[in-house]
């Protein structure tokens, strides 16, 4: 039977695997896809719901792109104007020379502006583009509603950061004879157990991208030079707007990892916990995922932040 999933593969890509009717109807929700230029550099975004509802800004871990939302956004679109971005060097998007930090934070921000949201914004973050979410709440926090940072370990470097200076996989990206071999060879990283195919396919083939000589990974392997002056862990102090943290069970951000950030954001930033999730926890409990967001995002709008006293 034909599936929203197994329409436009490439030749030779391997057909998806069965998929519940929730992910078919997310995936199958219309989107605009859309253009803004950031310091000379062309930034490709996805859009979804309506424009008269406040904004979302979802931004992608390290050496991912903007389909790694494609099924969570339309989840969020009852109560939102969702957007996910490629930055730069990621996905669609053009590529840089560097990739400061700091240039990734501008692009959120600039994708949030074009979109023309009502009022401010909320970030969610995941992984490094947690770490993006926390330069632009330390930048750009009076500008914006909220930033959820979803299994960011600001205590270490990010795990694709570690995988690009040290492992094999983002280094030097291979160019595949096919599409289904480029396939064979997708992996998590950090490597993790999920049991949703369905997912593994539908963000494997939007990762991928045909070249001279074959296929190759859409990432440009610079993303994992570090640049910038400050730690994602010495940002948190000086985010200016509201945080919430995710964590997930068996992921990254450890309790003393959790703790650490609470009390460098002065105790006023909730901690949520995904049971049963790897680091990769919209992949593996994607609807865990999405019913923790929607509850805090439902509280945030009927709650304001306290500042804590002088």
């Amino acid at each position: 039977m034909d599936s929203v999933a197994s329409r436009s593969l490439p030749a030779g890509f391997p057909a998806p695997p069965p998929a519940p009717s929730w992910f078919e109807s997310a995936i199958a929700a219309p989107y605009e896809e859309r253009d803004v230029e950031v310091e000379g550099c062309r930034i490709r975004y996805l859009l979804w719901g309506d424009a008269s509802l406040p904004g979302i800004v979802l931004v992608h871990g390290g050496a991912a792109h903007a389909h790694w939302w494609s099924f969570i956004a339309p989840q969020l679109t009852r109560h939102y104007r969702v957007a996910a971005l490629d930055l730069s060097g990621h996905g669609d998007s053009g590529r840089r020379d560097e990739y400061p930090r700091e240039f990734w934070a501008e692009e959120v921000m600039a994708v949030a502006s074009d979109a023309r949201f009502v009022g401010a914004p909320i970030l969610v973050g995941h992984s490094m583009g947690g770490f993006v979410c926390i330069t632009a709440a330390a930048l750009y926090g009076d500008r914006l509603a909220g930033a959820v940072i979803v299994d960011s370990p600001v205590t270490r470097p990010d795990p694709e950061a570690e995988e690009g200076a040290s492992g094999r996989s983002f280094r030097n990206p291979k160019v595949y004879a096919t599409p289904g071999e480029a396939y064979a060879h997708f992996r998590l990283v950090p490597s993790q157990p999920c049991e949703n195919d369905y997912i593994l396919h539908y963000i494997a083939r939007h990762s991928m991208c045909e070249v001279e000589g074959g296929w190759t990974w859409k990432f440009d392997p610079r993303i994992f030079a570090r640049f910038g002056p400050r730690s994602a862990f010495e940002r948190l102090a000086e985010v200016n707007c509201r945080v919430a943290l995710f964590r997930a069970e068996y992921g990254l951000v450890t309790p003393d990892i959790g703790e650490s950030m609470y009390e460098r954001l002065g105790r006023m930033a909730p901690v949520i916990e995904v049971p049963a999730a790897h680091h990769h926890l919209m992949l593996d409990q994607p609807l865990a995922f999405i019913t923790g967001l929607r509850t805090l995002l439902q509280d945030w709008e009927h709650s304001r932040p306290r500042k804590p006293p002088a």
